[in-house]
């Protein structure tokens, strides 16, 4: 399955980790999000989006992204987020429902977040995402393209 993967990874680089441990698996293009104007989606049989989360969502530069996703296209998401306390896919399921995708699901996992009030206790999530979380992120790959 030939897949695009638009990101927005920066602090820490998790998101990134996490998305380069999948593309070793298959045929797997990464576009980040700040650095592309354009991608031709169109040509991907599946385009996931992915981020760190930001106040409990997505980066708005992967929201905003998505919103010229062509429709009818087979999508999922991954993320990584201090700590897994809610919904973090509503604002950008929404956006990919709004041009009829497919949600083929979600992987999400912990990863070192030093933002805001974390920095002053030396952040939250040291170590992740680990090398467990890394595979479960291939394995998780390899489910969707099934």
């Amino acid at each position: 399955m030939k897949t695009a993967i638009c990101y927005y990874s920066r602090h820490h680089g998790n998101t990134l980790k996490v998305l380069e441990s999948m593309a070793e698996e298959k045929d797997v293009d990464l576009f980040d999000v700040t650095s592309h104007a354009a991608a031709h989606l169109e040509q991907y049989d599946a385009v996931g989006f992915a981020s760190g989360i930001y106040y409990g969502k997505f980066h708005d530069s992967v929201v905003s992204f998505a919103r010229y996703l062509p429709e009818g296209m087979n999508v999922f998401f991954v993320y990584t987020c201090g700590s897994k306390r809610g919904n973090y896919t509503k604002a950008i399921a929404e956006a990919v429902a709004a041009k009829r995708a497919n949600i083929l699901g979600e992987y999400g996992c912990r990863g070192y977040d030093t933002f805001g009030p974390f920095k002053l206790v030396g952040g939250i999530a040291k170590g992740h995402p680990n090398a467990g979380e890394l595979q479960k992120a291939k394995e998780f790959y390899r489910s969707i393209c099934k």
